[in-house]
């Protein structure tokens, strides 16, 4: 978010909360401390509209001289060519006009099954009859302000679950899960619905910023580049709002683009490049659908079994701790791994173990995201090491490697801009030694997204050089 200006406007205007609570039939089985375990100058997550995010991106690009946004061009068709993408749209006044690009990203659309079909991908998965009914209710709420309560089985709505979140300026979002003939305006209409809050807050005074009744679906595209073109987003894939893995995930697929396509189009990597893109996009969209798909089969139990296992757990967590971990009330969005990615090479030294317990995160290895710790450099306006990668490729390295050696070694083997600095250098607080635990002869290659893309021992120079050109989309030549 920082990387294109609002990570600390973000901050500052979201909520992050203290703790969550799980409570089933009026008793609390758990609460879990939100703790920050890393050392960056940012909170691990804040809740904040999706709305008031727009509005903070739309007032970067307003304010960016090198973008010109279209706005109210509802895309009809799409045609490409060797050459580029042609975008067919129509104005809000029904003016036709034609868009050209080298590539196009489409992450939304006026018509999104139609260009899905003419794109030829299909967009598989399951939707869901259930209904939700969301109000954000503007109230005075002490003691709630930075914790998430989630209600199963609650007396006023027996059977079900609510979700409840502080979100800025002392608004809370309420999530009922309703009957599937449920009428918001008739509710509205008989004060049912001034009742269903009043269950919750008592006699406390309250305003309805926003009310909202929707379904949810879980689904994505069976490839993310079609030629020239990159989906992404809601276009390519959508899941249930628990975890907060939909804007997260379009978001992700934003960085991934971003910095291969500037790859590509600055002559710095072949179109191949763009290939790894659906590759793990694709891998971490399956990896959303899994979990979130795990979320609500607990949630919302769709056979005798799975509602037999529900009601089994929540009682059991009643009395036995060890079961907490098994009651299952959403995923908070994080980062995807990279392990399998064409782009990583993988390390034996560092293996991956798998997806971390939930609130956890997957040691530094190959394919994981770079610790966003303090870092230290003289001759720029930097804090942060994540900002150090944004540029080009970044190689981190051990106390024993020549730089110079490897600086020389890295541009015979890559077209791209390179930073190469040693970890004690710029190791402000030694919180990257302690998270890297980095061997002295080691170099770490982390791309611009800074995902670690490799881990090489400095002295193997075909090692350092097949790493370089693997994350560039191409295979090294074997040495002659």
């Amino acid at each position: 978010w920082e990387s294109v200006g609002v990570g600390h406007k973000i901050a500052a205007e979201g909520v992050t909360w203290d703790r969550a609570t799980t409570l089933y039939k009026g008793a609390t089985l758990f609460t879990q401390p939100f703790v920050d375990t890393g050392r960056s100058v940012f909170p691990p997550f804040v809740n904040i509209s999706q709305t008031r995010t727009e509005e903070l991106l739309d007032e970067q690009i307003a304010a960016a001289a090198h973008i010109t946004p279209l706005w109210d061009h509802g895309v009809e068709q799409i045609e490409q060519d060797e050459a580029g993408v042609t975008l067919h749209c129509r104005r809000a006044d029904g003016t036709p006009i034609e868009v050209r690009a080298p590539y196009a990203i489409v992450a939304a659309g006026s018509a999104p099954r139609e260009l899905r079909h003419q794109l030829g991908v299909s967009f598989n998965g399951r939707s869901f009859d259930d209904k939700f009914l969301i109000c954000d209710i503007r109230a005075d709420l002490p003691g709630w302000e930075r914790e998430r309560r989630f209600y199963f089985d609650p007396e006023w709505n027996p059977g079900r679950q609510v979700l409840i979140h502080p979100c800025p300026d002392s608004t809370f979002r309420i999530d009922w899960q309703v009957p599937g003939d449920y009428d918001i305006e008739q509710e509205e209409a008989s004060g049912a619905l001034d009742a269903r809050i009043r269950q919750i807050i008592g006699d406390k005074p309250y305003e309805i910023v926003w009310k909202s009744v929707y379904r949810f679906h879980s689904r994505m595209v069976d490839r993310m580049r079609v030629g020239r073109v990159l989906l992404a987003g809601d276009f390519a894939h959508i899941v249930s709002p628990f975890g907060a893995r939909g804007l997260n995930t379009g978001v992700m697929d934003a960085e991934n683009a971003a910095w291969k396509l500037a790859f590509v189009l600055r002559g710095w990597a072949d179109d191949t490049l763009l290939d790894s893109y659906d590759s793990e996009r694709c891998a971490a969209s399956r990896e959303n659908i899994e979990v979130t798909g795990k979320t609500m089969d607990f949630l919302v139990p769709h056979t005798e079994e799975q509602h037999r296992i529900r009601v089994e757990r929540l009682t059991a967590a009643l009395t036995d701790a060890s079961v907490h971990p098994q009651i299952d009330s959403g995923r908070l969005s994080e980062p995807f791994w990279y392990v399998d990615s064409p782009l990583t090479t993988p390390d034996a030294k560092h293996p991956f173990a798998g997806r971390p317990p939930r609130g956890h995160v997957p040691p530094p290895g190959p394919g994981v995201v770079l610790p966003d710790v303090p870092v230290r450099m003289a001759d720029m306006d930097c804090t942060r090491l994540r900002q150090l990668a944004r540029d080009g490729l970044l190689l981190l390295t051990g106390s024993a490697v020549d730089l110079h050696r490897l600086r020389e070694q890295a541009q015979n083997a890559s077209a791209a801009p390179l930073r190469v600095l040693r970890i004690a250098d710029i190791d402000a607080e030694g919180a990257l030694q302690q998270a890297l635990q980095t061997r002295p002869d080691e170099v770490w290659v982390v791309r611009p997204d800074a995902h670690i893309a490799a881990v090489c021992a400095a002295g193997d120079d075909q090692a350092v050089r097949a790493a370089l050109q693997r994350v560039m989309g191409r295979r090294a030549h074997a040495p002659v």
